[in-house]
């Protein structure tokens, strides 16, 4: 399943000071497809939003898991549940599948995000069923290059605003324009002012960001040609 998980396309979610980023590379394999479908970011609960990498069917099973967890917290205690807390009882369930001979290890990674009175967080849950926080993460087929590009920035001196432009711009330096020719870019947050919800950027945002990242790789190209 780590396999599945490492051919997949990247996605990638950054933690900045006021809220979470994500950004996810999907292939466009068909010029049949209708634009918008198979969507890689969902969302679990208003606050909290996922991206994925690896099998969509065991990403949506998972992800409708989640969702009955947040809603059976919010009916059982009246508010919304603590990223920390879904995100331990969603791991647990990962872990138990990885466990039985009746039941296969699911071929999905999940970054989740989301904002809380003690500010942004987010999590990755692995196949194995382990979960750690972190403040910027990829999984997929480019991660440890999408890695390199987050280590580089300053993530907690950064607005989402400003992150979203960074996103994009790590999602097209790690896309492979040799074996991989069209993709389609999603790109959501989470952050205070959202209202505190989890929604696909606005589409003047997302122009402006899909801009920066374009403009960004045709001055590193130009870069790369001059040292040549």
């Amino acid at each position: 399943m780590t396999l599945v998980i490492e051919n997949s396309r990247t996605a990638i979610g950054i933690r900045g000071k006021d809220g979470v980023v994500f950004g996810v590379e999907k292939l466009i394999t068909s010029k049949l497809y209708e634009k918008g479908d198979n969507k890689r970011i969902l969302n679990i609960d208003r606050h909290i939003g996922a991206a994925v990498a690896g099998l969509n069917a065991d990403a949506r099973h998972l992800i409708d898991r989640a969702r009955v967890e947040a809603s059976s917290y919010r009916s059982s205690y009246g508010d919304a549940i603590l990223l920390k807390h879904l995100t331990e009882r969603v791991a647990g369930y990962v872990h138990a599948h990885a466990l039985y001979s009746f039941v296969r290890p699911f071929g999905v990674s999940l970054i989740i995000g989301s904002i809380e009175k003690d500010g942004p967080q987010m999590y990755l849950v692995e196949p194995s069923g382990v979960s750690w926080g972190y403040h910027g993460s990829a999984i997929g087929k480019a991660k440890q290059n999408a890695k390199t590009e987050i280590e580089k920035l300053k993530m907690k001196d950064l607005t989402i605003k400003e992150l979203v432009k960074e996103v994009a711009k790590i999602i097209y330096i790690v896309h492979d324009e040799v074996k991989d020719k069209s993709f389609e870019l999603e790109l959501s947050w989470v952050g205070a002012d959202m209202g505190n919800r989890h929604e696909l950027v606005p589409p003047e945002v997302y122009i402006e960001a899909e801009k920066y990242a374009k403009e960004a790789l045709e001055e590193s190209d130009d870069s790369d040609d001059e040292d040549l």
